[in-house]
């Protein structure tokens, strides 16, 4: 069982290493092994998660553009490795990855080595939006793999004059190839808003937290929701659907 999990975004500060960090959490309660590989040359806060050992890896050169040797080492290790994956990868890095990965044909040839490619793209609303949704409609249109479209509410609601996502017609137009929402709500800031702030900020995974004492019981109490809310979208999206059968087997 082999698949690899690409968060993939052209704006920064959209949430990609959160998510990066609770698909790699998720992944890792199947007691299967994750490699975690943080490709962001400017913020690689991905890779600062201690507990998700997550490798990070230069791809991009002094010219800006993709250095062939280091992707196609990270490739490589993704088809030979018999587990799971999930690669972060900057805002800075996105336009030249893309280009990379159409003209080699990335994503076909992980999927002929047997390899199940995703690709995780936030969407932010307000002013993010129409810039997120064209690196979601870039993905969907260059990556014949399946997406899963996250929407993080925390600068408000994502809608369009009342209406949600899936009456969208990017949702409509792709469905198919769409397999899965997964919604971050505009958490109470002064609560759990303030204690996911407090957990990114040390870069620490739910399990950390509820062994740690600098959480007391109500934070813990919080976050274990936000963990439990989280998965619980996760377990129904059909990408997960044979792990969650292996599990339960």
């Amino acid at each position: 069982m082999r698949s690899v999990h690409f968060v993939l975004q052209g704006k920064g500060g959209v949430g990609k290493s959160f998510i990066a960090a609770l698909l790699a959490q998720y992944l890792q309660s199947f007691d299967l092994r994750v490699l975690c590989f943080d490709t962001d040359p400017v913020n690689q806060t991905f890779s600062r998660y201690q507990l998700l050992d997550v490798n990070p890896i230069n791809i991009l050169t002094e010219h800006k553009t993709i250095d062939a040797s280091c992707f196609d080492a990270l490739i490589e290790t993704v088809i030979t490795h018999e587990g799971l994956g999930v690669i972060d990868n900057g805002a800075s890095t996105f336009v030249p990855l893309m280009s990379y990965m159409r003209e080699n044909e990335v994503v076909p040839l992980l999927q002929e080595a047997g390899v199940q490619v995703v690709i995780h793209v936030p969407l932010q609303a307000g002013q993010g939006l129409p810039d997120t949704l064209t690196g979601l409609n870039t993905v969907l249109t260059d990556f014949p793999c399946e997406v899963v479209v996250w929407l993080n509410h925390y600068w408000g609601r994502v809608e369009t004059q009342g209406k949600t996502f899936d009456q969208w017609n990017i949702a409509k137009n792709n469905a198919e190839q769409i397999a899965g929402v997964i919604e971050l709500p505009n958490y109470n800031p002064d609560t759990y808003g303030r204690d996911i702030l407090k957990m990114t900020s040390n870069h620490l995974t739910f399990q950390e937290v509820l062994q740690s004492t600098e959480f007391t019981l109500m934070p813990k109490q919080r976050l274990k929701k936000v963990q439990r809310d989280v998965f619980e979208q996760l377990a129904v999206q059909r990408v997960f659907a044979a792990f969650e059968e292996r599990n339960h087997a």
